[in-house]
Protein backbone atom coordinates (compact mmCIF):
# COMPACT_ATOMS: atom_id res chain seq x y z
CA UNK A 1 0.00 0.00 0.00
CA UNK A 2 1.52 3.48 -0.58
CA UNK A 3 1.61 6.14 1.93
CA UNK A 4 1.75 9.36 0.94
CA UNK A 5 4.40 11.11 3.63
CA UNK A 6 6.61 14.21 3.69
CA UNK A 7 9.52 12.70 1.94
CA UNK A 8 7.59 12.85 -1.04
CA UNK A 9 7.91 16.59 -1.18
CA UNK A 10 10.92 16.86 0.17
CA UNK A 11 12.87 18.23 -2.67
CA UNK A 12 10.44 20.75 -3.58
CA UNK A 13 9.20 22.34 0.15
CA UNK A 14 11.06 25.67 0.78
CA UNK A 15 13.32 25.79 3.82
CA UNK A 16 12.90 28.31 6.24
CA UNK A 17 15.40 30.44 7.39
CA UNK A 18 15.48 32.06 10.83
CA UNK A 19 17.18 35.42 11.09
CA UNK A 20 20.75 35.54 10.90
CA UNK A 21 22.88 36.19 13.88
CA UNK A 22 25.87 38.47 14.22
CA UNK A 23 29.19 37.73 15.75
CA UNK A 24 28.32 37.70 19.85
CA UNK A 25 30.69 40.26 21.48
CA UNK A 26 31.27 41.71 24.90
CA UNK A 27 30.45 44.97 25.92
CA UNK A 28 32.97 47.26 25.80
CA UNK A 29 34.42 49.31 28.94
CA UNK A 30 37.67 50.37 28.21
CA UNK A 31 36.52 53.78 26.38
CA UNK A 32 35.25 54.84 29.48
CA UNK A 33 37.82 54.62 31.61
CA UNK A 34 40.68 55.99 29.84
CA UNK A 35 41.42 59.75 29.33
CA UNK A 36 39.33 61.12 26.26
CA UNK A 37 40.40 63.54 24.05
CA UNK A 38 38.64 65.47 21.19
CA UNK A 39 39.29 68.53 20.65
CA UNK A 40 41.72 68.11 17.46
CA UNK A 41 41.33 66.90 14.19
CA UNK A 42 43.33 65.37 11.23
CA UNK A 43 46.80 63.24 11.87
CA UNK A 44 48.96 65.87 13.92
CA UNK A 45 50.55 63.88 16.92
CA UNK A 46 49.89 65.09 20.61
CA UNK A 47 52.37 65.39 23.29
CA UNK A 48 51.58 66.18 26.84
CA UNK A 49 54.71 66.73 28.92
CA UNK A 50 55.70 66.98 32.58
CA UNK A 51 57.76 69.33 35.59
CA UNK A 52 60.22 68.37 37.49
CA UNK A 53 60.20 69.14 41.16
CA UNK A 54 61.29 71.30 43.78
CA UNK A 55 63.55 70.37 46.45
CA UNK A 56 63.85 71.90 49.89
CA UNK A 57 67.26 72.46 51.13
CA UNK A 58 68.23 73.09 54.80
CA UNK A 59 69.20 76.65 54.56
CA UNK A 60 70.59 79.24 57.14
CA UNK A 61 69.50 82.70 58.50
CA UNK A 62 71.42 84.46 56.04
CA UNK A 63 71.29 82.11 53.03
CA UNK A 64 70.30 83.82 49.47
CA UNK A 65 67.92 80.97 48.09
CA UNK A 66 69.12 79.68 44.21
CA UNK A 67 66.50 79.45 41.67
CA UNK A 68 65.68 75.63 40.40
CA UNK A 69 64.78 74.70 36.62
CA UNK A 70 60.81 74.42 36.47
CA UNK A 71 61.43 73.72 32.47
CA UNK A 72 58.84 71.03 30.93
CA UNK A 73 60.34 67.93 29.29
CA UNK A 74 58.14 65.97 26.82
CA UNK A 75 56.58 62.74 27.96
CA UNK A 76 54.04 60.29 26.07
CA UNK A 77 52.89 60.84 21.95
CA UNK A 78 49.64 59.96 20.71
CA UNK A 79 49.75 59.13 16.88
CA UNK A 80 46.45 59.45 15.12
CA UNK A 81 45.79 56.95 12.46
CA UNK A 82 42.82 55.85 10.33
CA UNK A 83 40.96 52.87 10.53
CA UNK A 84 38.62 51.62 7.96
CA UNK A 85 36.62 48.57 6.76
CA UNK A 86 34.39 47.60 3.68
CA UNK A 87 31.53 45.48 2.59
CA UNK A 88 30.60 45.40 -1.20
CA UNK A 89 26.67 44.48 -2.23
CA UNK A 90 25.76 43.71 -5.66
CA UNK A 91 22.07 45.52 -6.61
CA UNK A 92 21.61 41.66 -7.28
CA UNK A 93 22.13 40.75 -3.57
CA UNK A 94 20.06 43.36 -2.28
CA UNK A 95 17.48 43.17 -4.70
CA UNK A 96 17.17 39.33 -3.78
CA UNK A 97 18.61 39.67 0.12
CA UNK A 98 15.47 39.21 2.05
CA UNK A 99 17.74 39.66 5.70
CA UNK A 100 18.21 43.83 5.61
CA UNK A 101 21.85 43.25 4.35
CA UNK A 102 22.18 46.65 4.39
CA UNK A 103 20.99 47.48 8.15
CA UNK A 104 22.80 44.44 9.37
CA UNK A 105 25.87 45.87 7.85
CA UNK A 106 25.90 48.69 9.55
CA UNK A 107 25.07 46.92 12.97
CA UNK A 108 27.89 45.14 12.12
CA UNK A 109 30.90 47.88 11.72
CA UNK A 110 29.36 49.67 15.31
CA UNK A 111 30.09 46.29 16.56
CA UNK A 112 33.34 45.53 15.30
CA UNK A 113 34.46 49.17 15.82
CA UNK A 114 33.81 49.19 19.33
CA UNK A 115 35.55 45.80 20.05
CA UNK A 116 38.64 47.08 18.57
CA UNK A 117 39.15 50.28 20.12
CA UNK A 118 38.00 47.75 23.50
CA UNK A 119 40.99 45.80 22.82
CA UNK A 120 43.81 48.35 21.19
CA UNK A 121 43.09 49.91 24.86
CA UNK A 122 43.27 46.91 27.08
CA UNK A 123 46.09 45.66 24.91
CA UNK A 124 48.39 48.40 26.74
CA UNK A 125 48.32 47.07 30.15
CA UNK A 126 51.64 44.95 29.72
CA UNK A 127 52.78 48.41 28.89
CA UNK A 128 51.74 50.17 32.40
CA UNK A 129 55.44 51.64 33.79
CA UNK A 130 53.70 52.06 37.51
CA UNK A 131 54.87 47.96 38.25
CA UNK A 132 53.88 44.51 37.74
CA UNK A 133 52.30 42.17 40.40
CA UNK A 134 51.77 38.31 39.50
CA UNK A 135 53.14 36.02 37.45
CA UNK A 136 52.31 34.47 34.21
CA UNK A 137 51.76 30.54 35.55
CA UNK A 138 50.61 31.80 38.70
CA UNK A 139 46.28 32.34 39.13
CA UNK A 140 45.19 35.46 40.38
CA UNK A 141 44.77 36.00 43.99
CA UNK A 142 43.59 38.44 46.09
CA UNK A 143 47.35 39.33 47.13
CA UNK A 144 47.65 40.62 43.61
CA UNK A 145 44.74 42.76 44.02
CA UNK A 146 46.46 44.09 47.04
CA UNK A 147 50.03 44.54 45.64
CA UNK A 148 48.54 46.32 43.13
CA UNK A 149 46.77 48.82 45.02
CA UNK A 150 49.75 49.34 47.37
CA UNK A 151 52.25 49.77 44.10
CA UNK A 152 49.80 52.26 43.17
CA UNK A 153 49.66 54.12 46.16
CA UNK A 154 53.45 53.71 46.30
CA UNK A 155 52.88 55.99 42.63
CA UNK A 156 50.93 58.66 43.97
CA UNK A 157 48.47 57.57 41.33
CA UNK A 158 45.65 59.73 41.64
CA UNK A 159 41.85 58.63 42.45
CA UNK A 160 39.90 56.92 41.23
CA UNK A 161 41.38 53.61 40.31
CA UNK A 162 39.91 50.98 38.45
CA UNK A 163 40.67 47.76 37.72
CA UNK A 164 39.75 45.94 34.62
CA UNK A 165 40.49 42.23 34.98
CA UNK A 166 39.26 39.01 32.74
CA UNK A 167 36.62 36.84 33.09
CA UNK A 168 39.13 33.80 33.93
CA UNK A 169 40.94 36.31 36.49
CA UNK A 170 38.02 37.51 38.27
CA UNK A 171 36.57 33.47 38.43
CA UNK A 172 39.80 32.29 40.47
CA UNK A 173 38.63 35.76 42.99
CA UNK A 174 35.28 35.03 43.00
CA UNK A 175 36.31 31.32 43.98
CA UNK A 176 38.32 32.36 47.10
CA UNK A 177 35.52 33.82 48.70
CA UNK A 178 32.57 31.92 47.60
CA UNK A 179 30.43 29.46 50.18
CA UNK A 180 31.98 26.28 50.39
CA UNK A 181 35.65 27.16 50.58
CA UNK A 182 37.83 26.23 53.48
CA UNK A 183 38.98 29.62 54.74
CA UNK A 184 36.48 31.31 57.40
CA UNK A 185 34.96 34.19 55.56
CA UNK A 186 32.26 36.68 56.84
CA UNK A 187 28.76 36.03 55.13
CA UNK A 188 28.12 39.39 54.75
CA UNK A 189 31.29 39.63 52.60
CA UNK A 190 30.54 36.48 50.95
CA UNK A 191 26.57 37.85 49.98
CA UNK A 192 27.71 40.87 49.02
CA UNK A 193 30.53 39.55 46.53
CA UNK A 194 27.28 37.23 44.93
CA UNK A 195 25.35 40.00 44.35
CA UNK A 196 27.70 42.11 42.30
CA UNK A 197 29.75 39.24 40.76
CA UNK A 198 29.90 40.94 37.47
CA UNK A 199 31.07 44.44 38.57
CA UNK A 200 32.43 44.85 41.69
CA UNK A 201 33.93 47.50 44.36
CA UNK A 202 36.68 46.35 46.73
CA UNK A 203 38.52 49.07 49.16
CA UNK A 204 37.46 51.66 47.26
CA UNK A 205 38.46 50.15 43.36
CA UNK A 206 36.11 50.11 40.88
CA UNK A 207 36.03 46.32 39.38
CA UNK A 208 35.21 45.78 35.38
CA UNK A 209 35.45 42.52 33.49
CA UNK A 210 36.35 42.16 29.80
CA UNK A 211 36.14 39.19 27.74
CA UNK A 212 38.19 41.40 25.08
CA UNK A 213 41.31 40.60 26.45
CA UNK A 214 42.02 37.16 25.01
CA UNK A 215 42.22 34.10 27.39
CA UNK A 216 45.56 31.91 27.29
CA UNK A 217 48.20 30.76 29.54
CA UNK A 218 49.41 34.39 30.64
CA UNK A 219 47.02 37.37 30.41
CA UNK A 220 47.42 41.04 31.71
CA UNK A 221 44.64 42.81 33.52
CA UNK A 222 45.63 46.26 35.22
CA UNK A 223 44.91 48.37 37.61
CA UNK A 224 44.91 52.80 36.94
CA UNK A 225 43.96 55.60 37.06
CA UNK A 226 41.93 57.56 34.27
CA UNK A 227 44.95 59.47 32.98
CA UNK A 228 47.27 56.67 32.82
CA UNK A 229 45.75 55.57 28.99
CA UNK A 230 44.78 57.84 26.62
CA UNK A 231 41.90 57.51 23.75
CA UNK A 232 42.16 60.69 21.02
CA UNK A 233 39.19 60.42 19.03
CA UNK A 234 39.83 62.54 15.97
CA UNK A 235 36.77 61.42 13.82
CA UNK A 236 34.84 59.12 15.02
CA UNK A 237 32.88 56.46 12.76
CA UNK A 238 31.33 57.43 9.64
CA UNK A 239 29.89 55.25 7.64
CA UNK A 240 29.07 56.19 4.02
CA UNK A 241 27.53 54.25 1.26
CA UNK A 242 28.99 54.78 -2.62
CA UNK A 243 27.55 53.80 -5.75
CA UNK A 244 30.19 51.90 -8.02
CA UNK A 245 28.18 51.74 -10.92
CA UNK A 246 30.64 49.43 -13.12
CA UNK A 247 30.39 46.89 -11.07
CA UNK A 248 26.81 47.38 -10.31
CA UNK A 249 26.70 47.38 -6.60
CA UNK A 250 27.18 49.86 -3.25
CA UNK A 251 30.07 50.28 -1.50
CA UNK A 252 29.68 50.48 2.57
CA UNK A 253 32.67 52.14 3.89
CA UNK A 254 33.75 52.64 7.71
CA UNK A 255 36.19 55.01 8.88
CA UNK A 256 37.38 56.49 11.57
CA UNK A 257 40.49 58.30 12.87
CA UNK A 258 41.91 58.32 16.29
CA UNK A 259 44.71 57.92 18.51
CA UNK A 260 45.25 55.76 21.60
CA UNK A 261 47.75 55.09 24.29
CA UNK A 262 49.79 55.53 27.33
CA UNK A 263 49.40 59.04 28.77
CA UNK A 264 50.76 58.64 32.12
CA UNK A 265 51.87 55.15 32.47
CA UNK A 266 53.39 55.58 36.01
CA UNK A 267 49.83 55.67 36.81
CA UNK A 268 48.83 51.71 36.19
CA UNK A 269 50.17 48.35 37.02
CA UNK A 270 49.76 45.70 35.22
CA UNK A 271 48.26 42.42 37.09
CA UNK A 272 50.11 39.58 34.80
CA UNK A 273 48.56 35.91 35.50
CA UNK A 274 47.42 32.46 33.99
CA UNK A 275 44.17 33.32 32.08
CA UNK A 276 43.32 29.59 31.25
CA UNK A 277 39.24 29.22 31.57
CA UNK A 278 38.19 26.97 35.11
CA UNK A 279 37.42 23.57 34.88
Amino acid sequence: MPYNTEANIASIVNTVYADAMLVARDNNVMAGLVTNLGDMQGLAPRTNLKYGTAVFNQISETDDLSSQSLTPSTDQTLTPVEFGAQFFFTDSRLETDFLGIRQDAAQEFGLSYGQSVDKNLAGLFSSLTGGTVGGTSTNMEWANFFAAMTKMRRALAPRPWTCVLTPEQWHCLGTAVAPGVTVTNSPFIQDEFMRQFYVNTVAGVDIFLTANIAAGTGVFGAMFSRNAIALDMRRPLRIEPERDASRRGIELNASSVYAYGLWRPQYGIAIQTAGTAPV
